[in-house]
């Protein structure tokens, strides 16, 4: 699923993520709040691919013609708790 998401940075710290659909695409933005980033953070993981993993995360648990217009790394993790960080942690090291 990751592969098929756009992610375009539009600079500090927020990115337009773009889901493939059926005819055109849903779009939010994310910001990746530092706070949650170093949560998640490998020693060669970029902020990109952490934003890019929350949205593949997001996807496989609702419609992504349900997410909001803008989403927040910490609200992700606030909501999903443990269960978001171990899963994109783990999403992240076995790149």
């Amino acid at each position: 699923m990751t592969a098929d998401i756009q992610i375009e940075p539009l600079g500090d710290h927020e990115y337009l993520v773009s889901f493939p659909a059926a005819g055109e695409a849903v779009r939010s933005r994310f910001q990746a709040t530092e706070a949650t980033v170093d949560q998640l953070r490998l020693s060669r993981t970029d902020e990109e691919r952490i934003v890019a993993e929350t949205a593949a995360f997001l996807a496989e648990r609702q419609s992504t013609a349900d997410l909001p217009p803008m989403i927040d790394l910490a609200d992700v993790a606030a909501a999903y708790g443990d269960d978001y960080l171990e899963e994109v942690s783990r999403r992240l090291g076995s790149s």
